[in-house]
């Protein structure tokens, strides 16, 4: 018996209205087309502006695509819902709550009691390190600690989806490893399908089980890389991996290719092949990767 995937595009196209009625709008989205799995984490990969974080808003029900089809579990997405959650690139944290009042502030707004929440509020807290700053205010955290919280807050309501946009951006790399751990940990734990934006070849080949590379102008999903090793991955072993290599290699000449289209010749060169005899095909190892 087939079923249907958790998240399904089909002829996706957005387009953002110019700032005047004589002057035309941007076209941000073009036939987009992508699917995720139950419980699946796939990472959407691409250049600056080409409309990763348009994809996680349309998912999110914040906008409404002008053509094409956006269905979770096969029914039309018609607006926000609990279904799905959303981590944003800085934490948002409201700076008068406590870490506790952040974390239980959407439950509470739904109508649950403070009462009601807390108990799953600090077993997701405890799951992020957290349990010993309940009553901390943001100013008081450190970065990391303040996308811990957000995270928590993300999960708390039980989401089957999380949309994630570059959420780790603005941490150092000690911090970001950590976080990427910590995410990692919490989606096997809960099984929750995640689609995470990052501009990050690193951070896609970790975290994902498939990479999706936008193209620019307007964007749409010009191709895919499975990531073919074996969970749970460590940075040690996957950067010893001569696989590894090969695959970040032809990953990172598909988005140096769509960055060059969005700027100038003389600040972004045409990259090179990544072929070894320089001829433009792709190294084998990196072919068989692909499929």
């Amino acid at each position: 018996m087939s079923t249907s995937p958790r998240i399904a595009m089909q002829g996706v196209c957005k387009q953002f209205a110019g700032p005047t009625a004589q002057v035309l709008g941007q076209q941000v989205l073009q036939d987009v087309a992508l699917t995720l799995e139950k419980g699946e984490f796939v990472c959407l990969l691409g250049a600056s502006g080409c409309g990763k974080t348009t994809v996680l808003h349309l998912l999110a029900g914040f906008e409404q695509a002008d053509q094409g089809t956006l269905l979770i579990d096969g029914q039309p997405i018609a607006g926000p819902g609990p279904d799905r959650g959303m981590v944003f690139q800085q934490p948002t944290l409201f700076p008068w709550l406590s870490v506790l009042d952040n974390v239980t502030f959407g439950p509470r707004m739904a109508g649950q009691s403070q009462a009601a929440v807390t108990g799953q509020a600090m077993h997701f807290l405890r799951m992020v390190g957290l349990q010993n700053h309940v009553h901390h205010f943001p100013w008081q955290l450190s970065g990391g600690m303040r996308q811990r919280a957000a995270l928590a807050r993300a999960w708390l309501p039980g989401p089957e989806i999380l949309l994630m946009d570059e959420p780790f951006g603005a941490l150092d790399a000690q911090t970001r490893l950590a976080m990427q751990e910590l995410l990692t940990g919490l989606w096997q734990t809960t099984g929750t399908t995640i689609l995470f934006v990052t501009h990050d070849v690193d951070e896609a080949l970790y975290l994902a089980d498939r990479v999706l590379i936008m193209a620019s102008a307007p964007g749409r999903i010009r191709t895919e890389r499975k990531v073919p090793f074996v969970r749970p991955r460590s940075v040690e072993d996957l950067v010893a991996d001569p696989a590894y290599g090969v695959l970040k290699r032809d990953i990172l000449h598909i988005v140096r290719e769509e960055s060059a289209k969005s700027l100038p010749a003389a600040i972004f060169p045409s990259p090179p092949s990544p072929s070894p005899a320089g001829r433009g095909e792709r190294p084998e190892s990196a072919s068989r990767l692909a499929q």
